[in-house]
């Protein structure tokens, strides 16, 4: 997961997320914010993971999550980047979820750039960390950076994928394996 070539790039180390006892651990729950589907794809694809993992996940478009969310065991947020700033669904998710999140494990991710050059990943992972800095109050037990494709407007031969499903799905099993460590959840500082 390090590198800047397509890869996941973690903003924060992924982190204990097991509450304690087995009746503690609830559902996770994979949101996301996507204008083209691209993020979507990403988001149905961790659930996957995590699902493979045995255990209970539910994927939802953030913007639709208007139940409690208090109940997760973990939460997911992915976003799309698009000309510097993080989806505003993404946004209003942790908005009107806030009181919830702050007592539940948030993972993030943002789906950025479409080339594959470490400058590129640079500047989406500095949008991110700009876009979670409004929100004081959360503390992700782990960030992601993954690489972006190109909207269906372009032509199919010309489209870029920056995406790198390895990366992703080792960032995800991360998490899921972190979950079943007993103890409380660590959360970074800050």
């Amino acid at each position: 997961m390090s590198g800047r070539t397509g890869q996941a790039q973690p903003g924060a180390p992924v982190l204990p997320l097991a509450h304690g006892g087995a009746e503690d651990r609830g559902p996770v729950l994979v949101a996301y914010a996507s204008r083209h589907g691209s993020t979507e794809e990403v988001a149905r694809f961790i659930a996957g993971v995590v699902g493979r993992h045995g255990v209970e996940v539910a994927t939802q478009a953030a913007a639709e999550v208007r139940g409690s969310v208090a109940g997760h065991r973990l939460v997911i947020l992915g976003g799309a980047i698009y000309s510097g700033r993080w989806h505003r669904d993404a946004h209003r998710f942790l908005k009107r979820h806030r009181d919830q999140l702050s007592r539940v494990p948030v993972a993030v991710f943002g789906m950025g750039p479409r080339e594959l050059g470490a400058e590129a990943f640079a500047r989406a992972e500095a949008q991110l960390v700009r876009a979670l800095a409004k929100r004081d109050w959360l503390h992700p037990v782990a960030t992601a950076v993954f690489g972006g494709v190109d909207p269906p407007s372009r032509r199919p031969d010309r489209r870029r994928d920056a995406r790198d499903w390895a990366a992703i799905e080792a960032w995800a099993s991360a998490l899921v394996e972190r979950a079943d460590q007993p103890g409380p959840p660590s959360l970074p500082a800050g």
